[in-house]
């Protein structure tokens, strides 16, 4: 796959439009899944991103519409963000400084392990590993910077 790209404030990179695709495999069922959409990263009044994430989730041949909100706010540094839930709820931290980053976020008796890595200016991949006694799955989604209109 090559090296990462590090990045040197991670808010400023990830401001934007982005195309998402996005699998979904059960690893318990065998079942899979995908995600299609965009992701938009706008400016927080304050400081920070509003991440709103929208598309369509096919899941067992049934297509859905899908969407999720995130707030990745100011870290302890420019390359570092905190994410949160829209409600506000810590989800992970976020570092990269080197292009790649790992994460934790706990979810009652499922860990999710998050493996971040950038690429270069224009793409960027997010793997989720969910395991416990509810879930055994892993989430693969790839992010293209979407051509600003002008």
């Amino acid at each position: 796959m090559g090296g990462f790209w590090p990045v040197e404030d991670v808010l400023a990179y990830l401001g934007g439009a982005w195309r998402v695709e996005r699998s979904v495999r059960d690893l318990a069922s065998g079942a899979e899944g995908r995600f299609t959409g965009m992701t938009v990263f706008d400016p927080l009044e304050g400081s920070g991103l509003l991440h709103r994430e929208s598309g369509t989730f096919v899941w067992q041949g049934v297509a859905r519409p899908a969407e999720r909100t995130l707030r990745f706010l100011p870290g302890d540094g420019p390359g570092r963000a905190l994410v949160r839930f829209a409600d506000g709820r810590p989800f992970h931290d976020l570092d990269l400084t080197s292009g790649h980053w790992v994460t934790d976020h706990p979810c009652s008796a499922d860990l999710y392990r998050g493996e971040f890595t950038v690429r270069d200016e224009h793409h960027w991949r997010s793997l989720w590993r969910v395991r416990g006694p509810a879930k055994d799955l892993v989430l693969t989604t790839d992010y293209t910077r979407q051509a600003t209109a002008g």
